[in-house]
Order: structure tokens, then C-alpha cells, then sequence
């Protein structure tokens, strides 16, 4: 009796996977694999594990739902960009049901170091691009980026499968704010107005040398409290401070200390013998890409 192959087993899939990518000729398209399963990894990336658990999730919503999630590794999609690879995959896929285009794809270019979220028809309204956008920079690219490719791209399912059964995301995350209040029109004239009287004050008082450091300083603080950043305050502080000390007003000057310039900143789905098959919708190439 001849043993039959194990499913889903990664050292077939993977020889496979090279064994076809090996015997491209150069500049040739990439083929686009069967489909035979809600997750494909031809990347070898994905332990057989990591890919059942992917696949039960993503046919839980199908389901519930009859939308198609589906999920493909591919070493590269060169000579084409990873959007020209992703409508072509789902094209002939077709995943969704037919007159519903209820599908998603996701693609990851793992040698590339790119991705691409490809969105049908029917769930476009669920998932623009807008969402499809924040879905790869918050949810998959941060964990690409430390080498969790499982965690990203379950991440990134589990939003997309979230908003499909009509879930909204939640508000964008404030950024880190670097320290300082601000620039603000009204900040930086006041500041200008400070440093003019404090420089007219200290170049009569302390000299032209002491006056223009003790004045650079303290633009340097003044811009510093405003905008936060240490290199661009250093260099308006040196600035403020040659300028006081060769152009400026000192002793035995009349007029006020000024600059010549200032600075800114400027149908339905079958799985017969035991595969899965797509429903025969299509994609409007809606979605999103990413790199990391």
C-alpha cells in the first residue's frame, strides 16, 4: 500500500516552490500557484502549525460570511511590482462569490520586502484603501520588521476579518511628540522680540562677545522649548551668536541688534475534493501596498 503525501506538508512544498521559481526563464512572470488553500506558502516562512490555525480562521469567517480571506507567500513577484502580481493572483483565483466579489487577498513578497492587500468589488466599502493603508503600517509591518511574520500577518488578518463582519477600526494612534510646545506664529514673534531687547540689553551691559554668547544661548533655549529638536537649536544658537558679534548693535552703536533673516520650519465557493476554490469574484484594485 502506497502511503499517501501528508498535507500541507512544508519540505514538498517548499522543494516545490524552488524547484518552480528555479526553472523561470529570466524576466519571465511569476506563475501564479493552484489554489488548493485558504493559505499559501511558498516561502517555506509559515510552519504547517502557524498554517492550519491561519487557515481555520480565515474559513471561520467565510462561514459566517461567504467572504473569501486568502493568503499567499511568494519569494518574489519580479519582473512585476507586487499590485501588478496581486490583481493577477486574484483574477485568476477569483476569489469571493460570483456577482458579490466579496474577497481579500493578502500577497507578501518575503524577498522583496513588500506587501499588498487586494480588495474585491463587495468589500470596498468595508475596507478602503485608507483602512487597507493602516491595517499594513500598524498591524504587519511593525511585526515584519522584528522578523514575526506569523504575528504580522495574523495581525493583519484578524483586522481585516474584523472589519468584513462589519467591526470598525478603531482611531489612528497619536505619534510620540518630540518635546517642545510647538511652533506657532505667535511663539515665534514674541521670541524674536525677547531676544532683540535681551541682545540690546546684554551687548551694553557685558560687551559685544559676552553679550552675543549669552543671546545665542538663549535663542538656542528659545527654539529648543519650541520645536524640541537639540541639533536644530545648536545651530540657531551659533547663528544668533555670529551674527550679534559682527553685525549686530554694541557699544558705541546706535540702533537696535538685528538680523538680516530669519529662519522657519518650514457566486458561490466550493471546496469539492477536499481543496478550496475561489467563488469566481473579481478584484477593482482597491487595497493597499507596503514595504518594511
Amino acid at each position: 500500500m502506497v502511503a499517501s503525501p501528508t498535507r500541507g506538508s512544508p519540505p514538498r512544498v517548499l522543494l516545490a516552490a524552488l524547484l518552480l521559481f528555479a526553472l523561470l526563464p529570466a524576466g519571465a512572470d511569476v506563475p501564479v500557484p493552484q489554489l488548493t488553500a485558504r493559505v499559501t506558502d511558498l516561502t517555506g516562512t509559515l510552519t504547517s502549525g502557524q498554517q492550519a490555525a491561519l487557515e481555520q480562521k480565515l474559513a471561520g469567517v467565510e462561514a459566517r460570511h461567504t467572504a473569501q480571506v486568502a493568503v499567499l507567500l511568494v519569494p518574489t513577484t519580479q519582473p512585476e511590482t507586487v499590485e501588478q502580481y496581486a490583481v493577477r493572483v486574484f483574477e485568476k483565483w477569483k476569489l469571493g462569490r460570483k456577482g458579490v466579489d466579496n474577497g481579500v487577498l493578502l500577497v507578501v513578497a518575503k524577498n522583496d520586502r513588500k506587501l499588498r492587500i487586494e480588495v474585491g468589488y463587495g468589500l470596498e466599502g468595508a475596507i478602503p484603501d485608507a483602512l487597507a493603508k493602516r491595517i499594513i503600517d500598524e498591524e504587519i509591518v511593525p511585526r515584519f520588521k522584528q522578523a514575526d511574520f506569523y504575528g504580522g500577518i495574523t495581525a493583519g488578518a484578524d483586522r481585516i476579518l474584523r472589519l468584513v463582519e462589519g467591526e470598525p477600526m478603531p482611531p489612528p494612534q497619536p505619534r510620540a511628540k518630540a518635546p517642545g510646545i510647538g511652533f506657532s506664529t505667535e511663539t515665534l514673534f514674541i521670541g524674536f522680540i525677547v531676544i532683540m531687547v535681551l541682545a540690546n540689553v546684554l551687548h551694553s551691559l557685558l560687551g559685544r562677545g559676552i553679550g552675543s554668547g549669552v543671546v545665542g544661548v538663549a535663542a538656542a533655549i528659545m527654539v529648543y522649548v519650541l520645536a524640541g529638536f537639540l541639533v536644530l537649536a545648536v545651530i540657531v544658537g551659533l547663528v544668533v551668536f555670529f551674527i550679534g558679534l559682527f553685525g549686530g548693535a554694541g557699544p558705541g552703536r546706535r540702533g537696535g541688534w538685528s538680523s538680516g533673516s530669519g529662519w522657519s520650519s518650514g457566486g458561490s465557493w466550493s471546496s469539492g475534493g477536499g481543496g478550496f476554490s475561489g467563488g469566481g469574484g473579481s478584484s477593482g484594485g482597491g487595497g493597499a501596498s507596503g514595504s518594511w
